[in-house]
């Protein structure tokens, strides 16, 4: 292995040193205690710990880095208090998830980190959204993200590539190549030579380094870096490497030849830059012993005062308050008394270009919906008001947009995120599930996005454009889901959720776009979230539903000249339990209602916790009715039989002769 000192200081030459051995010297001792029982589980970067280092020190302090599982040399190199990462490997309180993830899947904003999860590919995206925030506030930063070759085939590793090279980020994309994807080798992941192969398709540069030699990563990352900083766009460094160990402990390296494994053990980075420091004169033994014990001490103090520390103790209350960023919501109510009549589509217009006119930090995105104005026209004329850097078209990359939401979140930015149609967030569901909504409760970090998503049927646009997903995301703690039904909740629940640091999702039903109108504020104002309103009120039934249930409720609550509470939540996430409670207790008899096909829809939540709370009150089983569960039918005929509205009529008569 040649090494390249250039005019790096003997000073410079002996802090990499010292970064390269404190990973190497806490692995041998979690290896330890993984046979202990001490800690549950070890993600071994041994042999690959140059790239962390090189990398991490050749960015300022203040650059976000975002690593993976094999990368403890970021952490180290960002002085990551050793007792409160010890604490984290063993789920204790005094970690970065107080005992809630493992290992590295966390970030810490004061060290300017932002860990992984487990779908390897997500934490891609994020980096753009972090590099977009930098670049949108001037700040000449360049940002650095962490994929293996096995995390590189993902979608996400293609969508996150095809933005940065679009929107000309100054994101530095590192593939740690070495060799296998747990125990599959490169020949069958992929048939390129190199991932800078790919490079040209994205308009973009690659290099290849020699992963394991430190100076060479240093060197190159710390070029690279101060480039993007002058000319923003983004960088894929190519590292070439080897895992010495297996993918995690229990794993093995069995599946690897022996002469692999040799060939890789001449190449080990730490002792190769060690002989070279030696005969460079730079350090000498005494030097290395020096060092080592300062380490080792290092290592027993934090290991001590972990070790100390109890297992959290469970509390139920904080657990769930640490679900959520806290947010009291105030609401806001308009300047003046001026109203105008505005369709259910131009009321959600109004509020979104109001928000950017408060939210200076606000940025929307999605598909078409700079200039075209989105496939609903409801962005149709921001560009010229707002500009493109806060309007931006996005590619076909709904996963890595997401992300991006994530990404700003970290920057204290807001964004809109607009699905073309909510069928199509399931090229996205990942990063909502299990990003956006995971990552206060696992690291503090709150997701300030809304999910804009145009919903339902009755326009004739088959299975893939008129689904009513809504209760996909009811399930998952960490979001809120709403849902309004008029122009005046349209605008006024759209500002909430934009104003609230937490994610939204936020569902508009194509068919109230321009079907129904009603007089609301011109002025910016705000709508209770989580609380939900009285269409009508009645003795006789409680019909408890929200979007297009509503009207269909009023109609047949008409027709059959019935005295009926009908309820529209609004909220489904969190949903109103006072008013229906309310209610109940008033009609006695309660239909519950919802586009979404029958079985596993909201409905089935709503009514199994009526008839746990609200049993002594009821007059009648709690009755459901919904869509029919079938993918949603093309054919006008078809889809009307399969909506809920031709049976809703009959439902209610039988539950009134109960």
């Amino acid at each position: 292995m040649q090494f390249d000192r250039k005019n790096l200081s003997n000073k410079l030459l002996k802090e990499l040193y010292e970064a390269l051995l404190k990973p190497r010297m806490i692995e041998e001792k979690m290896l330890i205690l993984l046979r202990q029982g001490k800690i549950s589980k070890w993600f071994s970067g041994i042999g690959q710990e140059a790239i962390s280092i090189g990398s991490t020190h050749a960015l300022k302090e203040d650059e976000y880095i975002l690593p993976m599982h094999r990368n403890l040399g970021v952490f180290t190199s960002r002085d990551v208090p050793f007792e409160k990462l010890f604490a984290q490997f063993q789920g204790k309180r005094g970690g970065f998830t107080k005992g809630r993830d493992r290992s590295f899947h966390f970030g810490a904003n004061e060290h300017h980190i932002v860990g992984m999860i487990s779908h390897l590919g997500p934490q891609l995206g994020v980096a753009d959204g972090i590099a977009l925030a930098c670049k949108l506030a001037k700040e000449k930063k360049a940002t650095l993200v962490f994929t293996g070759d096995g995390g590189a085939s993902e979608g996400d590793f293609h969508e996150a590539l095809n933005v940065a090279a679009v929107w000309d980020l100054p994101v530095i994309f590192v593939v740690e190549n070495n060799g296998y994807g747990l125990s599959t080798p490169s020949n069958e992941q992929f048939r390129f030579k190199n991932f800078v192969d790919k490079c040209p398709g994205y308009g973009i540069d690659g290099i290849v380094v020699d992963g394991n030699n430190i100076l060479e990563v240093y060197d190159t990352v710390k070029r690279v870096a101060q480039d993007l900083r002058k000319k923003p766009r983004p960088v894929l460094i190519e590292a070439l490497t080897f895992r010495m160990r297996g993918h995690e402990e229990a794993s093995g390296t069995k599946y690897v030849p022996k002469e692999l494994m040799e060939h890789w053990a001449e190449r080990d980075p730490l002792k190769n830059y060690e002989d070279f420091l030696i005969n460079e004169e730079v350090i000498t033994l005494a030097f290395i012993e020096k060092t080592r014990a300062k380490i080792q001490k290092e290592i027993d103090t934090g290991l001590e005062i972990a070790f100390s520390e109890d297992m959290p103790s469970p509390s139920s209350h904080e657990e769930l308050a640490d679900v959520y960023m806290p947010y009291q919501q105030k609401i806001k109510a308009p300047a003046s008394s001026e109203v105008s009549s505005q369709r259910f589509v131009d009321a959600i217009s109004a509020g979104l270009d109001q928000s950017l006119e408060k939210h200076s930090n606000l940025v929307v995105m999605g598909q078409d919906v700079a200039e075209y104005g989105g496939v609903f026209k409801v962005t149709e004329g921001f560009v010229e008001k707002f500009g493109k850097n806060r309007i931006r078209n996005t590619p076909l990359c709904e996963s890595a947009i997401i992300g991006v939401g994530l990404g700003m979140s970290v920057k204290k930015q807001k964004t809109v995120v607009e699905m073309q149609f909510a069928d199509f967030v399931t090229c996205g569901f990942n990063q909502v599930v299990n990003n956006l909504a995971k990552s206060h409760y696992r690291w503090g970090q709150n997701a300030d996005v809304v999910v804009r998503m145009p919903t339902g049927a009755g326009v004739a646009a088959g299975p893939f454009h008129s689904q009513s997903n809504e209760a996909w995301f009811f399930h998952t703690p960490g979001l809120k889901i709403v849902y309004p039904s008029d122009p005046y909740d349209a605008k006024g629940l759209l500002c909430a959720a934009i104003e609230d640091p937490n994610p939204y999702l936020y569902f508009e039903h194509k068919a109230l776009y321009r079907s129904i109108s009603g007089d609301i504020p011109r002025d910016y104002y705000t709508v209770e979230v989580g609380k939900a309103k009285w269409v009508e009120q009645g003795t006789d039934l409680s019909i408890v539903t929200y979007g297009m249930g509503v009207y269909w409720a009023k109609e047949v609550v008409k027709e059959l000249a019935l005295s009926a509470d009908i309820l529209d939540l609004r909220t489904l996430l969190p949903w109103d339990k006072e008013a229906v409670t309310a209610s109940v207790k008033k009609t006695n008899r309660v239909l519950v209602l919802h586009e979404d096909c029958l079985t596993g829809g909201i409905g089935g939540e709503i009514s199994a916790w009526i008839g746990e709370h609200c049993f002594e009150h009821l007059d009648a089983p709690v009755m459901r009715e919904g869509s029919l569960d079938t993918p949603v039918p093309f054919s006008p005929g078809l889809e009307q039989n399969f909506l809920p509205v031709g049976r809703l009529r009959e439902k209610i008569q039988h539950l009134m002769e109960f």
